[in-house]
């Protein structure tokens, strides 16, 4: 079978999903299959292809179609500029997510130009935030915690990937993580993406979602279980006018606004995203 001829099938296999590109996607996973880029592909399209690369190629359309995410396919999903290497047991990597790390990297410049500064990310998983900071701003010394064997690995190899000696990670269940190692009162900037989807609302998400790990997304009953775990205890490890800031659900702002305010935080602001909804909270330590 040629190029052509297995891409018509694989888009067959795929079927016009809601959230997905089919044409796109069969594109992406033979290139990946074959070790060429989309280009060659769309040029070779006669060209023969090999019956285990064949037999590959529609086993993964086939698991594409029940809604497996096809970034867990392709083992890779660019965020902030950069190939982050991910698979089943983090999340993957988000748009919405570019605003949190956005914020930083400019509050970064503003307020702490050139100077070396303490960065710890909560729940890093695929490393997506800890290491774009860590990738664009040498300054900074990045520490990452998560509980989960899986994000460690992962988290690894994208620091390895993007050739960063500015980053430490450790397991560990989000401070428990990094107890004893002294660094109380020490970051400039704590920031976290925590599960924050209310238990009931699970069974609600996309089909690919639901394959992404349960424990990155469910927040307890309300979804801010999480915040209310962090806040609180991030006033040991901040400094003096440190900075705290979270990724949030788009109707949580208020309430996560208040939990800050009963903790003695300031300057408290509420980011949104592209389509006008609450995306980050941030608050400063007096």
């Amino acid at each position: 079978m040629d190029i052509n001829s297995l891409l018509k099938k694989g888009v067959e296999i795929i079927g016009e999903r809601k959230y997905g590109n089919p044409q796109l996607e069969a594109t992406l996973v033979l290139s990946k299959l074959l070790g060429v880029d989309k280009v060659y592909i769309y040029t070779h399209g006669k060209e023969k292809v090999s019956p285990s690369v064949k037999e590959k190629f529609i086993k993964l359309m086939e698991k594409r179609a029940t809604g497996y995410p096809i970034q867990y396919i392709l083992k890779e999903k660019e965020f902030m500029g950069l190939d982050f290497y991910i698979e089943e047991g983090v999340l993957v990597p988000r748009p919405d997510t570019e605003i949190l790390v956005e914020y930083i990297l400019n509050y970064i410049d503003e307020k702490y130009k050139n100077e070396p500064i303490n960065f710890l990310d909560l729940g890093f998983g695929s490393g997506a935030i800890a290491l774009s900071i860590a990738y664009y701003r040498r300054n900074v010394n990045v520490y990452g915690v998560d509980i989960g064997d899986i994000p460690l690995k992962v988290g690894y190899i994208n620091k390895d990937r993007f050739k960063l000696d500015n980053v430490k990670l450790y397991k560990g269940d989000l401070f428990q993580g990094i107890e004893g190692l002294g660094l109380e009162g020490k970051f400039h900037i704590i920031a976290s993406n925590p599960p924050y989807i209310p238990i009931e609302d699970i069974e609600m998400l996309q089909t690919e979602v639901k394959y992404e790990p349960l424990d990155a997304l469910a927040g307890g009953e309300d979804g801010l279980d999480y915040y209310r775990n962090i806040i609180p205890k991030a006033k040991d490890y901040l400094c003096p006018q440190g900075l705290l800031i979270f990724e949030i659900g788009y109707d949580q702002g208020k309430r996560i606004k208040n939990i800050l305010i009963e903790e003695g935080y300031k300057n408290i602001q509420i980011l949104k995203d592209l389509q006008g909804l609450d995306r980050v909270i941030l608050g400063i330590m007096e």
